[in-house]
């Protein structure tokens, strides 16, 4: 018998009032499931002209799950690296493109980062 027979026989045999507390107990649960659940970003594709501020923007909005104050130093640090020494914007977006993508990665396996 699967479970969900089970559950079936189960709730046929209960009085109503118990069968709600039963719906709202298996609710629960679910929530909690939900809840632990690792988000998925929202990826915006990137413009075809696009500053580095921007392209922090962009990404922070892609990935709202981040903790952007744990990423910032080397975001700083990638931005003073465009402004301060003049290194290519497209090289810097794509360094920080990727250290949004490290940063989910390590969120999806729950390492503290």
């Amino acid at each position: 018998m699967t479970v969900q027979q089970q559950l079936q026989k189960i709730i046929k045999k209960l009085p109503s009032e118990q069968q709600h507390s039963l719906l709202e107990f298996a609710e629960f649960l679910h929530s909690r499931i939900v809840e632990t659940l690792p988000q998925e970003p929202q990826i915006s594709p990137r413009p075809l002209k696009e500053s580095v501020i921007a392209a922090i923007k962009r990404l922070s909005k892609s990935y709202p799950m981040l903790d952007k104050a744990v990423m910032l130093n080397e975001t700083s640090h990638l931005m003073s690296e465009h402004i301060l020494h003049g290194r290519d914007k497209i090289d810097i977006i794509n360094q920080l493109e990727t250290l949004f993508v490290r940063s989910y990665q390590k969120y999806t396996d729950g390492i503290p980062t």
